[in-house]
């Protein structure tokens, strides 16, 4: 599992070395993953997804001063190639915890790629029968596309951590 972390372009340094240290402090021995999309840190971790989430929230919380070059920080569960078909197959794996009357939504950011945003949408919607909700879901399907790479979670709604939205709340 990781995280992707978007940050201000040419301070990835600055970025990976806050985080790291987050990390550190919540004992998960961290590994970076360099990329070649500026203002994009990608960063391996042990500890579960939903646990580091929570503790980075209230972090920004209690300690605001803490993050100020990473901006958003977004899980995720699977890595795959960027093919729809590969898409479609790590997204039915995960969609298993979605229960009958759950709501979601499609999240889908995409970086240098010919892949068609609508059409990997319906694909992924004709894949559950629940309602769809933009505004409140219950779930929400990330799907990150990084050229020939990418990474996908199903996780519930809130998931992806926008700093100076969280530092604003409180």
């Amino acid at each position: 599992m990781s995280l992707l972390i978007t940050c201000p372009r040419n301070l990835e340094s600055k970025a990976e070395k806050e985080i790291f240290q987050i990390l550190d402090e919540f004992g998960d021995n961290t590994k970076i993953s360099k990329n070649h999309y500026s203002g994009i840190i990608e960063i391996e971790i042990r500890l579960e997804l939903i646990e580091i989430l929570e503790k980075i929230r209230e972090k920004i919380s209690n300690e605001p001063w803490e993050l100020r070059y990473c901006a958003r920080i977004i899980p995720i569960q699977k890595k795959c190639e960027s093919n729809l078909e590969f898409i479609k197959q790590n997204v039915i794996e995960l969609i298993t915890c979605i229960k009958p009357n759950d709501s979601y939504k499609i999240s889908l950011e995409k970086r240098d790629s010919k892949l068609i945003r609508n059409e990997i949408i319906a694909n992924i919607a004709n894949l559950l029968p629940n309602k769809v909700s933009l505004e409140n879901p219950d779930w929400e399907i990330l799907i990150q596309i990084l050229g020939t790479e990418t990474g996908i979670s199903v996780m519930p709604e809130k998931s992806v951590l926008s700093v100076s939205k969280i530092k604003r709340l409180d």
